[in-house]
């Protein structure tokens, strides 16, 4: 289960780990205009930990999804 809010500086995505246990702490997601965390509960710790990404990376990871194992460089295009 997820859900969507729009705030006045970022979009929060919330993941809600559901099904069969162990369950996982909820993830957060707030997507800026120029780069996106990710935020997580440490249960071990009692803190929330958080990642930042450049949109770049965002990106990058995308494409990461999708592809073979091997290593990938994207190059931007210019138009035309």
């Amino acid at each position: 289960m997820f859900s969507i809010e729009h705030e006045f500086d970022s979009t929060v995505v919330t993941l809600v780990d559901e099904g069969a246990t162990p369950l996982q702490e909820d993830v957060v997601i707030n997507a800026f205009e120029e780069c996106v965390t990710i935020e997580q509960l440490d249960p071990r710790t009692d803190r929330v930990q958080k990642i930042t990404l450049s949109v770049a990376q965002l990106r990058d990871l995308g494409a990461a999804l999708n592809l073979p194992e091997g290593v990938y460089s994207l190059s931007s295009r210019s138009g035309g």
